[in-house]
């Protein structure tokens, strides 16, 4: 499978933001393309243009949130705003870059190989089950980003988070777009670097404990996984803060509760 670069219209559709650039004008209905493109990062540079500084966009995206093993994994990429990769399909066919859940594992891998050398900077950042059991998964998720942003070559002036809630909160500049990932080039980067890491680590931690089907669900719920569950009960990478422990008497005593009275990141055993 080869790569290229195709030349894209990069021409932005929407209006200038009322907010600079943080208040998104909502696509319409059916609208949302299968390519990403730079609609948004248009919009944003338009808005945030400071005397001719070029605006630093990171596009951030997680994965594993709902998973019930394993760590959540937050991507930050940046592109210098040139044409995005393309891979060659069948025959004249070509697969465009966009949501990692819209690409097959093959293709997710081909990406990642390309967008590691043509992204102008990207880090991964994660929170492990532990974190996630102690300090819920909102602030998890907030930490694994702020990890990944914080590794970056350079802070950003802005980021663009998949979805409607901002998980980072100050100082973080944010626009949140719902479907960024189908409509960034900087989400869908890293959706597809998040995904692809964070499958690999899961592959991994299936050569440790085989039968719980990691490679394969990446920690999320599978008949495989509920019946290892039911029968061995969970690995230390799992999360012991989960629902789904409530279904396994054999295993219930194992559960973490966080105790809302005594503050952020208390645990009780009960």
């Amino acid at each position: 499978m080869t790569t290229e670069h195709v030349p894209e219209d990069r021409s932005a559709t929407g209006t200038a933001d009322a907010l600079p650039g943080l208040d998104p004008a909502r696509p319409a209905r059916g609208a949302v393309p299968r390519a990403a493109g730079y609609e948004i990062e248009d919009e944003l540079r338009a808005a945030l243009a400071d005397g001719g500084r070029p605006v630093r966009i990171a596009g951030v995206d997680e994965v594993g949130r709902g998973a019930w093993a394993g760590p959540v994994v937050v991507c930050a990429a940046v592109t210098d705003l040139s044409a995005p990769p393309v891979l060659r399909g069948r025959g004249e066919r070509t697969v465009a870059l966009t949501d990692s859940k819209l690409l097959t594992a093959a293709h997710r891998a081909s990406f990642a190989e390309v967008l590691s050398g043509w992204l102008a900077g990207h880090a991964i950042g994660a929170a492990s089950p532990e974190e996630i059991d102690e300090v819920g998964m909102t602030e998890a998720l907030r930490r694994a980003a702020v990890r990944a942003l914080e590794a970056l070559p350079q802070p950003p002036d802005v980021v663009i988070l998949d979805g409607k809630h901002d998980f980072l909160r100050r100082p973080w500049r944010v626009r949140c777009e719902i479907k960024a990932d189908q409509r960034s080039v900087t989400v869908a980067a890293a959706s597809v670097l998040a995904k692809v890491h964070r499958d690999g680590l899961m592959a991994d931690l299936d050569k440790d404990f085989p039968g719980y089907g990691f490679a394969e669900s990446a920690g999320y719920p599978s008949p495989v996984h509920q019946r290892a569950l039911e029968e061995s009960g969970p690995t230390p990478h799992h999360r012991l803060s989960w629902s789904y422990l409530d279904d396994l008497a054999q295993w219930r005593h194992l559960k973490k509760h966080r105790d809302p009275l005594a503050g952020e990141g208390q645990l009780s055993l009960l």
